[in-house]
Formats: C-alpha cells, sequence, structure tokens
C-alpha cells in the first residue's frame, strides 16, 4: 500500500494535479461544525445542504465500504486574466471570481480522476470506488485538510503554505486501505485580512462565514432578490467574490495554472458591464457554454449585471443600458433594474 500511494501520487501528477493527498473518513469534528452552521441558518437558501443529512461528513455512507479518500488539488488562477486589484476599481467594468473565467472545472477534474481511479485498478485489479468533483455531499475540505494538502481558513477556503489558495479540489473514495497523510497544520496566525475586506462582512467570526451576506452565494446560488441593504456592497461583482483570497499573503506564493482550459473566455476577465448587459438569452447561453457562469441562468445573470450597473459611476451610457431593461418579461430583473435606476436619478449624468 505505501508503493501504492507513492505511485498514485506520481500518476495524479501525470494528469496534472498539483497534489494528491490520503485521509481516512472520521469528520466527527466537521460534522459538529456543520451542523452549528446549520443551525444558525447560515446556508441560507441551500435546503439541500440539510438534506443530505450525514452523507456529507459520513463518506461510508455515500459510499459504502469507503475506507480512505484520495484528495486531489488542482491550480487554476489563469495568468493571463486582467489584474483583479484594478479591475475592482473600474466601475463600469464586471468582475467574474477567477475559478469561472475558463472552462468548468468539473467536468475537466472529474474526467482526470476517472483515469487516476482507472490507473488504480489496471495496476491492483477491481475495488470499490467512486469519484467527486463538487457533485455531491462531500465535505471536500475537510477532507483535503485531514490528507495534508493545506488547512481550512479563517475565510473557510483551503490554504495551502506553498501554494496559496487558487486551486480545486476533488476526491476518489475508496475502499483501498492507503496509508493516511499527516493534516496539515494552520498557519493563519493572528492575521484577519480576509476578515477585514469582506465587503459584505460575511466572515461573521475566524472560521465562521455566513452564506447569506457571502456574494458568491447571493450571485451564484441564491435565486430570487438580492437583499437591498447589500446591493451597494457588492461593487463590481458579478459572479462570485475573490476578495479574501486577494489579500491572503499566502497566495504570494501561487503559481498561475498551465492548465489552458482554465484561461479567459469571451474577454470575461474585464467586460463591459453595458456590453453584458445587452446579450440575449441565446448569445449568453453560446458565450457560457462550457463554462460554471451558465447554471445560473440568464434572468439571475441579469439580476447581478444590473445591480452592478446601479453601483457603477452615472453616465448616459448606463441609465440607457438600464432603462432598456426596464420592461423585461422577468420580475427579478425589472425589480434590478429599478433599485439600479433610483441609484442614479439624483447623480448629475456625465
Amino acid at each position: 500500500m505505501l508503493e501504492l500511494a507513492e505511485r498514485i501520487r506520481r500518476w495524479g501528477g501525470e494528469l496534472g494535479f498539483q497534489q494528491v493527498g490520503f485521509c481516512d473518513t472520521g469528520l466527527q469534528e466537521h460534522e459538529a461544525r456543520l451542523n452549528q452552521w446549520l443551525a444558525d441558518g447560515f446556508h441560507g437558501e441551500m435546503e439541500y445542504m440539510h438534506r443530505h443529512g450525514t452523507l456529507r461528513s459520513r463518506p461510508a455512507e455515500l459510499h459504502p465500504g469507503t475506507i480512505r479518500v484520495i484528495s486531489v488539488r488542482m491550480d487554476y488562477f489563469p495568468e493571463s486574466a486582467a489584474d483583479l486589484e484594478s479591475l475592482l476599481e473600474e466601475s463600469t467594468k464586471g468582475v467574474v471570481s477567477r475559478y469561472a473565467l475558463g472552462r468548468d472545472y468539473h467536468k475537466l477534474m472529474r474526467k482526470r480522476l476517472q483515469k487516476l481511479a482507472r490507473r488504480i485498478e489496471e495496476h491492483c485489479g477491481p475495488y470499490g470506488y467512486r469519484v467527486f468533483v463538487d457533485s455531491a455531499p462531500v465535505l471536500e475540505k475537510a477532507l483535503a485538510e485531514k490528507a495534508g494538502l493545506g488547512w481550512i481558513g479563517k475565510h473557510s477556503n483551503l490554504i495551502n503554505k506553498q501554494a496559496g489558495s487558487w486551486f480545486f479540489l476533488g476526491e476518489i473514495y475508496t475502499d483501498l486501505p492507503l496509508p493516511v497523510d499527516a493534516p496539515a497544520d494552520n498557519h493563519c496566525g493572528a492575521c484577519t485580512r480576509c476578515i477585514e475586506v469582506c465587503p459584505t462582512q460575511a466572515i461573521v467570526a475566524p472560521y465562521r462565514v455566513d452564506a447569506r451576506r457571502c456574494i458568491s452565494y447571493l450571485t451564484i446560488e441564491l435565486r430570487g432578490s438580492i437583499p437591498q441593504e447589500l446591493r451597494p456592497l457588492m461593487g463590481n461583482r458579478i459572479y462570485g467574490c475573490d476578495d479574501c483570497q486577494l489579500v491572503c499573503p499566502w497566495n504570494r506564493f501561487a503559481e498561475p495554472t498551465e492548465e489552458a482550459d482554465f484561461a479567459p473566455r469571451q474577454g470575461l476577465d474585464a467586460p463591459d458591464l453595458i456590453a453584458l448587459f445587452q446579450w440575449n438569452e441565446e448569445q449568453f447561453l453560446r458565450r457560457t457554454e462550457g463554462s460554471a457562469i451558465r447554471r445560473i441562468g440568464f434572468d439571475c445573470w441579469l439580476r447581478n449585471i444590473a445591480v452592478a450597473l446601479g453601483n457603477a459611476a452615472t453616465s448616459a451610457a448606463v441609465i440607457a443600458a438600464l432603462q432598456g431593461r426596464k420592461d423585461h418579461e422577468s420580475s427579478l430583473v425589472r425589480e434590478h433594474v429599478e433599485w439600479a435606476l433610483a441609484q442614479h436619478c439624483s447623480t448629475n449624468v456625465r
């Protein structure tokens, strides 16, 4: 098993994973934290978090026979993307979370993990396994921490001492009795930069995130109306938010991805908000094909951009773009357009 573990690490590297680790399935402490998070209502409208019960924290219930988890990470930060810090200051440009600029990572990583699983099978014969990439109730960050891939930071993302936090995670649940790695130590120390920078103060305490205030939740998971008091705080962020990662000192060690599929598509690394707002649904579907963005749907896409335009510097072009959607067939879009126009009504047009 020691030899097999080293082979798996090597095969994982050949498939484009930057790190591979192994852990057992004991997640009692993380299960208690999850239950408290749910009890506090921090999951918002993500009812599936409740619905799956202990499947998330007890791997053998999700996939019977599981005694080990092979955890992997893959860097995604695109070197060619526009500078994120500068972009946040350009109110007429939209900010898309860096993970969503290229091809949807789910399919890419799942195929690579399936190849890794089959490679193991070719070497040691049939065995029990199941591959996951954010596709089922899995506590992936907790498992990755146990497998030595990094530690869960105060912003709730996984941080690696040598690689920062700009990476995806994936897992193979297996019945192979592989040797386990030592969990990663926490190196956040007294740093609170992620807590301080959060635009909506969603990190209510170290290691505790209220999703209901998180811009990633508001722009991606939430399907209804964005609370009015949070809209001005969203700035020009139209899909996700990377602020807490942007200020993390450990990300000075992050390496750009070598995966061409994660390179920006359709100019979404620095898009013009007015141009995006003028897409019709057919254009949205075509231009987000193969992208994680498509899953929020066209109406939520317009909702998010309307909020960003409401926060943009007032101009005749911004007002004209919003007025062009005043009579949109979706009440969700109309509501956010009306709010956005109200933000400009008392400002001098320039």
